[in-house]
């Protein structure tokens, strides 16, 4: 049995940031194993993987972020106490995985954990975050910019600014470019939602844990994260983010949202 098994899912990504990635999810004790899979069209990436502990597995074609971790979640299932879900472009020091770990084996009723996430200058990244509704992720995430001031209230409350991301929470939806989780749940609740190609797929994946285990955000171990709103410059990404949002709202509930009304004010309630 493993202590942790990670997946990255990979896209032509730069082999230097994604060395750096691998790089830091190998440097600890514990029992790890790790599965890269590659969507891209080329397995160009294949080379910086045959590495000790790291299985490489190259997909004919861009299965996308959710449908590509399941490659590797299915393997995982009765292999691993932990699953961590990371993205190519995030990196930490020695000694993060072994604290999530630590937090994990001390508090039963956690199903999964994020830690502080920063960007490469030290400062945060927002993504602790009330469960959406429509005004929330299809209208102000588009990021119509001459409407920007009347959208920055809801944003300081939906990404739950005002606690000012330095103590223990637990929250509804955590970012999926780091999700530390516990694998047998999985047997419960499944794994991610396969619809979801790109964008929503996490917050969907963090409401069913949220549902029978705790959701929390741990600031007292930090990772930093190359991360570039890519739905402001690209097109496809934008597209991919309205459909997924669309496949979201259907499945869950536009705006008579019961369940997302009362976790979110229990969540504010406790805050």
């Amino acid at each position: 049995m493993y202590d942790i098994i990670a997946s990255i899912v990979l896209f032509k990504n730069d082999k230097d940031v994604l060395t750096k990635a691998i790089a830091s999810f190998l440097n600890t004790e514990l029992n790890i194993h790790l599965y890269v899979i590659d969507n891209s069209p080329t397995d160009d990436l294949r080379d910086i993987c045959i590495l000790k502990n790291v299985e490489y597995i190259y997909n004919t074609n861009n299965l996308g972020f959710g449908a590509g971790n399941n490659i590797a979640m299915r393997k995982m299932i009765g292999k691993t106490k932990y699953t961590l879900i990371m993205n190519p472009d995030v990196y930490f020091e020695k000694g993060n995985l072994e604290k999530l770990f630590n937090f994990m084996e001390g508090n039963e009723e956690a199903g999964l954990v994020m830690p502080k996430v920063l960007y490469p200058d030290g400062s945060p990244q927002y993504l602790c975050r009330l469960l959406p509704n429509p005004y929330d992720m299809l209208i102000k995430k588009i990021n119509i910019k001459f409407l920007g001031p009347f959208f920055d209230p809801q944003k300081f409350r939906h990404e739950l600014r005002f606690t000012g991301y330095d103590k223990v929470m637990d929250v509804p939806y955590l970012s999926g470019c780091f999700m530390f989780i516990r694998t047998n749940i999985f047997e419960k609740i499944g794994i991610f939602d396969e619809r979801f190609f790109m964008h929503f797929e996490d917050v969907d994946l963090t409401r069913r844990i949220h549902r029978l285990y705790r959701t929390i955000y741990y600031p007292k171990v930090a990772i930093y994260h190359r991360y570039e709103k890519g739905s402001d410059r690209d097109v496809n990404i934008l597209r991919h983010l309205v459909v997924s949002g669309i496949k979201y709202f259907n499945k869950w509930g536009w705006f008579f949202d019961r369940e997302r009304k009362n976790i979110n004010n229990k969540i504010l309630e406790r805050l």
